[in-house]
């Protein structure tokens, strides 16, 4: 009960120390769709599921995977409307580290900035935190493939390998079993949809997941065709 009392306001701490609106926020995130991240040797490996609520929704007219620059991509779980938003920070983040240095943002330069913005969000007063979770993977030179987690409380961690949203508990213990350091990327793919398969409720198709991947190419998103071949070739 004592908490209750102090879940309306962001900026009160609880009694026991605690930040009851961020609890919450973390909430939404594990009630969200699944994600997961995987890190392997030569690149790095986004995935999600996407459902639509109903059949007579358009396929493939929005992404929840998307592209911050040409080497960095980012997916999320949670609220969309949110994630719209740090899309649009993350971004302009980016160019304006371009304008400044010359050069493209590190992946971990973007992941503080971000993680700046929603920490932000947990200590002024009249806002509330973001209902996302992030996962921001990404290619740095010399060959280095990176993978992050952002949280609503502006935390961020670096990830070989992990799962968010629903069931986000058997995807890791699931990760846990199949991750290997010398992990090729066509294998990450199918062990990212074997994670997200963990808990997946119906028929797996093109339309109701997407694939991302990040390698010394670039990142880029798969097209449907290309996840149809990776889900034959499971199945």
């Amino acid at each position: 009960m004592a908490s209750e009392r102090y879940s309306f306001s962001l900026t009160t701490f609880s009694p026991s120390g605690k930040l009851v609106q961020i609890e919450y926020a973390l909430q939404a995130v594990a009630s969200g769709a699944p994600s997961v991240g995987i890190k392997a040797v030569n690149g790095v490996v986004l995935a999600t599921e996407k459902k639509n609520k109903s059949i007579l929704f358009e396929d493939h007219s929005t992404y929840k995977i998307e592209q911050i620059t040409n080497n960095i991509g980012m997916v999320y779980s949670g609220m969309g409307p949110d994630y719209r938003l740090l899309i649009r920070r993350a971004r302009k983040m980016a160019q304006d580290y371009f304008l400044m240095y010359h050069e493209p943002i590190p992946t971990s330069q973007l992941v503080y900035r971000v993680a700046l913005v929603m920490q932000e969000y947990t200590q002024s007063g009249g806002v509330r935190p973001f209902g996302v979770s992030l996962l921001i993977c990404g290619w740095d030179e010399p060959g280095k493939p990176l993978l992050f987690q952002c949280d609503p409380s502006g935390a961020y961690f670096a990830w070989k390998a992990t799962a968010m949203g629903k069931n986000n508990v058997n995807g890791k213990t699931f990760l846990e079993k199949r991750y290997s350091e010398d992990l090729e990327l066509e294998d990450a793919v199918h062990t990212a949809i074997l994670t997200l398969k963990e808990g997946f409720e119906g028929q797996m198709t093109e339309d109701n997941i997407e694939i991302g991947i990040c390698n010394e190419a670039g990142f880029r998103r798969l097209t449907p065709q290309e996840v149809r071949d990776y889900l034959a070739n499971i199945q």
